[in-house]
């Protein structure tokens, strides 16, 4: 399989490079550094000549920039390649479902979303009923500029979720996480897969979202409420680990999870799951739960844990 990884050097796509070298792919590493990358792409460039250039001959394109250019997917679908996109923002993938691609495209790729839906799908399947998602972040790791700024925007924002109207770092619920002896308390959060997922499934769908310092958690759920704060500076390190859990949570209190440590790593290692997977799908827009399953995943690579169990209420 011939992959272009645009954003092939960076926090997700240097895991992802690897990963597909180290099973056999052919790998064209793409970006602006010419010193890094193999094949120089600008897509800043509105003509998108380099990427045009580039596609011809790529079995699968893979997103792991941050751009956020719909016009990236319907090129690769008009030039037989089909699409990964890692980005998460909300409006983007409500822009990428509406396209009508020749080729498959794959939304939602990643730990949250992507993992979260194939949690959630497994709970729905076995309680079919509301669900709720944590996603819980190791606020030690290095995730890269585009997740930061993505964070951050969100801070003092609201989403519709049915008539209410959220603001995002609001709303907390506790979970009992695994590994952990006291229930965490996590937060409301904007992630994309609760809209997709309650569409497909007619439940409601709620994502809560919390780091490991205690402290930066509760700092920013006051940092919602102040004015301006989403242009708050970003040249600080948290302190924390890099480890992750992901958690869905049916109404009965079934409950699949999973966790490792590296969250740009366990990414990389699931969009290249679903970019095998892609070569087999119609042409079409699909949310990660639509082509994979948990049992798809390469689990004693990502060490993930998905055991089945039911939580006290």
């Amino acid at each position: 399989m011939r992959v272009l990884v645009l954003g092939g050097y960076g926090a997700v796509g240097g895991h992802l490079v690897t990963h597909l070298r180290r099973r056999g792919d052919t790998v064209v590493v793409a970006g602006r550094d010419p010193d890094r990358a193999g094949t120089v792409i600008d897509l800043q460039d509105p003509a998108l000549a380099a990427y045009r250039a580039a596609l011809p001959g790529i079995d699968v394109t893979v997103n792991a920039s941050g751009a956020e250019n719909p016009r990236l997917a319907a090129l690769a679908g008009y030039h037989g390649s089909a699409f990964i996109e890692i980005s998460a923002s909300t409006a983007y993938l409500r822009d990428l479902a509406q396209l009508k691609p020749q080729s498959p495209v794959v939304v939602e790729v990643g730990l949250a979303p992507g993992l979260t839906n194939l949690l959630a799908a497994a709970v729905y399947r076995t309680s079919p009923g509301p669900i709720d998602l944590a996603v819980f972040l190791g606020a030690g790791e290095q995730h890269g500029p585009a997740a930061i700024e993505w964070s951050y925007q969100l801070l003092g924002k609201r989403f519709r979720d049915g008539d209410e109207n959220v603001r995002n770092y609001t709303q907390p619920e506790t979970f009992l996480l695994p590994g952990h002896r006291k229930p965490r308390r996590l937060y409301r959060l904007d992630f994309a897969d609760q809209h997709t997922l309650q569409r497909d499934f007619d439940v409601a769908v709620r994502t809560f979202f919390g780091l490991d310092s205690r402290l930066a958690t509760t700092a920013l759920a006051a940092l919602t409420w102040l004015p301006g704060a989403s242009k708050a500076p970003r040249g600080f390190h948290l302190p924390g680990t890099d480890q992750w859990i992901v958690l869905a949570r049916g109404h009965d209190r079934t409950t699949r999870w999973a966790r490792g440590t590296s969250q740009s790593r366990a990414t990389a290692i699931i969009a290249a799951t679903a970019a095998s997977h892609a070569l087999h799908v119609p042409s079409g827009t699909h949310s990660l739960h639509h082509i994979l399953a948990l049992t798809d995943l390469p689990l004693d690579e990502i060490e993930l844990d998905t055991r089945q169990h039911r939580c006290d209420p």
